[in-house]
C-alpha cells in the first residue's frame, strides 16, 4: 500500500543520503561476488559450460552436492517436476539461494533432539527407525550411508558430533575443489550466462536473479559520436579468440550525469494538466511490475509529459530509498489493432530525478508505459534483526496501530490514491487488493465497506483505510500476519522501510486541450514495452556492425544518467553474444555482471543491458565488448 505519515513526521524535502555507506555496499557486493563465484564453480564441475543446461535430476543432484548441499529426493523433486525439461544457470543460482547449507549448530541440535540423555551417541537401530519412518523419510541404504560413512563406533552407536565434523569438512572440500578447478582454468571464468557474475573491485555490481518460470515464485541510423564518446577499441582477454566482436567505450564525468535538456513545467503552468500516481513493485523473482496507463488527447496539441519518484513524507530517520530509483515513460500511439502500438517517444530529457518528453500529439488515445532499468530497484539480501511492531493494546485493551505502522499505511494510501484527491475510489482500491490479495472487491463488498468504514462520496478516507487494515488484525485477535502480507507485498521490509517499491507521479501538460489519464493495468513489463525500448535505442543510439559478422549490430544509446545497449540479429539463426564489462568503472548494471551471455532469436532485437553510475558524484566509464560465441 502507499502512504503518508502522521502530523509530526518530517518532510523529506531534501534528497536523502543513502542509508548504506560505501563500505557496506562494497562488503555486500563482495559477498554476492563470492556467492556467484561459488555457484559457477559448482556448476562447471558437472557441466562443460554455464551456457549448458541441467538436463536430468541426477545432474541437478550432482551440482547441488558440488555446491556443498546434501539434497534429499524430496528437495530434488521440488525443483525438478514432471513439467521440467531443463534448468539453466539462473535457476541453479535461485535454488542455492533457497537451499542454504545446514550449519554445524543446526545439525547438532537435530541430533540432540534424538539424544535426549545427552550421551553424544545415537544407537544405529534408533536412527534407522526415526529416519525411515518420520518426516522426510529416507531409505535404508541412505541411512546405512550415514552410519557407515563416519566409521565412528563399532558397537552400533553413532558419534554424531564426529559425524557432523566429517559432514561439514566434506561439504567444504567439495566447494574448495570446485573453486580450485575454476581458478586453474581461466577460460571457465568467462563462460558466464544469465545472472552469474564475477565482479572486479571497480566493475559492475551484482544484480537481481531472474530465474526462469520453472523455479520462479507464485501464484526485445547511426548517429555521430557525442562529446565524451571515445572509440578506442578495448578487447579484454575474454574476447580473444572470438572471430566477431565490437567494442564501445563511453567516458562520463560527474557533471554530465544530469545535463540533458531541462524540463521546466513552470514555464507551461498555463497549460491544462492531468496527473496520476503509480508504483513500481519488485517481485520475489526480481521482476518489476507497474501500473500501465491510457491517455486521451481530445485534439492535436503540444504536450509535455514527465515522470518522477513520488516524494512521500516519511518518519524522521527513515531513508527514502526509492527517490534514487530511475524512472522513464514510453509513449505509444493506439491504433485500430491494439497489439500494434506505435512508438511516439520516451522521456529522454532530464532534470534531476524527473525525466520528460515534449512534442506534438494528434487527437486520439495513447498508452503510457512506465519503465525503470532495475539498476537501483533490485533484490538486496540484507540481514534484518527483529521486526517492527505493528499493533498494540492500549489501557482499554483495545487493539491499535503503532505509530510506525500507521505512518507506513498512510504512505501506502498516498501511493494507491492514483488521482491524488485524498480518497480511494473502488478502482484505486482494487489495484491495492490485486497486489495484496490477488482478488478484486466487488460493488457489494464495497457497500459493506461503506457501512463499516469512513467514506466520503462513496470513496474511502485515510481514516477508513487505517481502520480497515486494523480490522484485519482484530479479526485475528491481534495477530498482525495479514498486515505483514500487505506491507511486504507493497515493498516494505520488516523494519517498515520501503526498499522494494518505487512510487512515482506522472504529469501531462497540454497546450490546447484537457488531457485525461487512466490507470488500466498493474502488470510486468510487456513485450510492447520491450519492443519500444529496443526501437528507441536503435533509432537514437550509435550503431556498430560486429566485425566479421555483418548480420549482428550493437546499438548503444546514452542519456545523462544511463546507457542502454541493444543487440540486433538479422540472420536466420539464433546467436549467443558474449558481453564483457571488465574494464568498466563506477558502473551499476541491471544484470549486475562483468561477463555474461545474451541469446538473440533470429530476426529480432534484444536488450543487452542497462548501465548507470554507481556513484553519481564521480566520473564513470562504460567499456563493453560484445563478441559472437562460435
Amino acid at each position: 500500500m502507499a502512504s503518508s505519515p502522521e502530523n509530526n513526521a518530517s518532510l523529506c524535502d531534501q534528497k536523502v543520503t543513502r542509508s548504506e555507506s560505501p563500505q557496506a555496499k562494497k562488503s555486500q557486493q563482495a559477498e554476492e561476488a563470492i556467492f556467484y563465484k561459488n555457484c559457477r564453480a559448482a556448476y562447471l564441475t558437472v557441466l562443460k559450460s554455464s551456457l549448458e543446461n541441467i538436463k536430468s535430476k541426477e545432474q541437478l543432484r550432482l551440482v547441488l552436492q558440488q555446491a556443498g548441499r546434501n539434497p534429499s529426493q524430496k528437495t530434488v523433486n521440488k525443483y525438478w517436476t514432471s513439467q521440467t525439461t531443463t534448468l539453466n544457470f539462473d535457476d541453479f543460482c535461485s535454488i542455492l539461494k533457497e537451499e542454504t547449507p545446514a550449519t554445524k549448530t543446526e545439525l547438532l541440535e537435530a541430533f540432540r533432539k534424538i539424544d535426549t540423555d545427552n550421551t553424544g551417541y545415537i544407537l544405529h537401530d534408533e536412527l534407522y527407525k526415526i529416519l525411515t519412518t518420520k518426516g522426510e523419510k529416507m531409505t535404508l541404504d541412505e541411512v546405512s550411508a550415514i552410519t557407515n560413512l563416519a566409521d565412528i563406533n563399532c558397537s552400533g552407536k553413532l558419534d554424531y558430533k564426529k559425524f557432523c565434523d566429517l559432514y561439514m569438512a566434506t561439504s567444504e572440500q567439495c566447494c574448495k575443489t570446485a573453486l580450485e578447478k575454476l581458478e586453474v582454468d581461466g577460460r571457465l571464468k568467462r563462460q558466464q550466462f544469465g545472472s552469474e557474475g564475477e565482479t572486479s573491485t571497480e566493475g559492475i555490481t551484482l544484480p537481481v536473479l531472474k530465474p526462469s518460470p520453472k523455479v520462479s515464485r507464485k501464484t526485445d541510423h547511426k548517429l555521430a559520436p557525442t562529446k565524451g564518446d571515445s572509440r578506442t577499441p578495448s578487447r579484454p582477454l575474454s574476447a580473444q579468440g572470438c572471430k566477431a566482436s565490437v567494442s564501445s567505450t563511453i567516458s562520463m564525468d560527474a557533471s554530465s550525469n544530469r545535463i540533458t535538456k531541462l524540463i521546466e513545467p513552470h514555464t507551461i503552468k498555463e497549460w491544462q494538466c492531468a496527473q496520476s500516481r503509480g508504483c513500481f513493485y519488485l517481485e520475489e523473482d526480481g521482476e518489476i511490475i507497474s501500473h500501465k496507463y491510457r491517455l486521451h488527447v481530445p485534439q492535436r496539441s503540444t504536450v509535455c509529459i514527465t515522470i518522477k519518484p513520488l516524494n512521500l513524507r516519511q518518519v524522521e530517520g527513515k531513508s527514502c530509498h526509492w527517490l534514487s530509483v530511475d524512472t522513464a515513460l514510453y509513449v505509444l500511439k493506439e491504433n485500430e489493432i491494439q497489439e500494434n502500438l506505435q512508438l511516439v517517444g520516451f522521456t529522454e530529457q532530464q532534470n534531476k530525478e524527473m525525466s520528460g518528453w515534449k512534442g506534438e500529439l494528434a487527437s486520439g488515445f495513447y498508452w503510457l508505459l512506465p519503465f525503470t532499468t532495475g539498476c537501483r530497484l533490485k533484490k538486496v539480501k540484507t540481514q534484518i534483526t527483529g521486526e517492527a511492531k505493528l499493533v498494540y493494546r492500549g489501557e482499554d485493551s483495545e487493539l491499535a496501530l503503532t505509530k510506525e505502522c500507521r505512518a507506513a499505511l498512510l504512505d501506502i494510501f498516498e501511493t494507491i490514491d492514483l488521482d491524488g484527491n485524498g480518497l480511494l475510489n473502488l478502482e484505486e482500491y482494487n489495484f491495492f487488493e490485486l497486489r495484496t490479495s490477488g482478488e478484486k472487491c466487488d460493488e457489494e463488498a464495497w457497500a459493506v465497506c461503506k457501512e463499516n468504514f469512513d467514506m466520503k462520496k462513496n470513496e474511502l478516507t485515510r481514516q477508513g483505510f487505517l481502520d480497515l487494515n486494523l480490522m484485519e488484525a482484530n479479526d485475528r485477535e491481534g495477530d498482525p500476519s495479514d498486515l505483514w502480507v500487505t506491507l511486504l507485498s507493497l515493498g516494505y521490509n520488516k523494519k517498515l522501510e520501503m526498499t522494494e517499491a518505487c512510487p512515482f507521479v506522472i504529469d501531462i501538460y497540454a497546450e490546447k486541450c484537457k488531457p485525461r489519464i487512466k490507470a488500466i493495468y498493474l502488470e510486468a513489463g510487456s513485450w510492447q514495452l520491450n519492443r519500444a525500448i529496443c526501437k528507441s535505442v536503435a533509432n537514437k543510439g550509435d550503431a556498430k556492425v560486429m566485425d566479421g559478422c555483418e548480420n549482428i549490430i550493437v546499438y548503444t544509446f546514452r542519456t545523462g544518467t544511463r546507457i542502454t545497449s541493444v543487440i540486433e540479429n538479422k540472420s536466420e539463426n539464433k546467436v549467443i553474444i558474449h558481453v564483457n564489462n571488465e574494464q568498466s568503472k563506477n558502473c551499476l548494471s541491471n544484470r549486475g555482471l562483468t561477463v555474461f551471455a545474451v541469446e538473440v532469436a533470429p530476426k529480432s532485437m534484444t536488450v543487452s543491458q542497462h548501465v548507470m553510475p554507481l556513484n553519481e558524484q564521480e566520473e564513470w566509464l562504460y567499456n563493453c565488448v560484445h563478441s559472437l560465441l562460435r
